[in-house]
């Protein structure tokens, strides 16, 4: 059974780990631009700082993560085994849970993760060439408002 909690420092190690497991996945993505030591340094002073950082754990293992902030979604990551297991909808539901409006960014050729924030609400905003991001990929900025009664 999965828990939910907010992550600390103690955990930078494992949500690095995660993300640099998970962004393998996207096409074109290049996995050498950083190391596993930088991954963990920016989890560790940067992500973990300045964004509220909810974890789902299968006992002590870590199986995705979600940092928001006010007004975005900055990371949201799934063991790459464990997609499709209603584990980024739970993620992303928190983060929406917290926000009146999010954005985030995704790359273009990432499909998944597009279909993904789709079904959750989330609409196109923007599409670029790539040139902003240091990864020079083609990327796609979404937005998700919530619904006003």
């Amino acid at each position: 059974m999965l828990t939910f909690v907010q992550l600390n420092a103690e955990h930078a190690d494992a949500a690095a780990d995660l993300h640099r497991t998970s962004v393998a996945l996207v096409p074109d993505y290049d996995t050498s631009i950083h190391s596993a030591a930088e991954y963990r340094a920016f989890y560790r002073d940067d992500v973990l700082q300045r964004n509220a950082v909810w974890g789902a754990f299968d006992g002590p293992d870590l199986s995705g993560f979600v940092a928001f902030s006010t007004g975005w979604v900055n990371h949201l990551y799934v063991g790459p085994s464990l997609h499709r297991q209603g584990i980024g909808s739970s993620l992303i539901k928190i983060a929406q849970s917290n926000q009146s409006e999010l954005r985030l960014y995704t790359f273009q050729s990432n499909v998944g993760a597009r279909a993904f924030y789709e079904k959750h609400g989330f609409i196109i905003e923007e599409m670029t060439d790539g040139e902003r991001n240091e990864e020079k990929m083609p990327d796609i900025t979404y937005i998700w408002m919530r619904a006003t009664r």
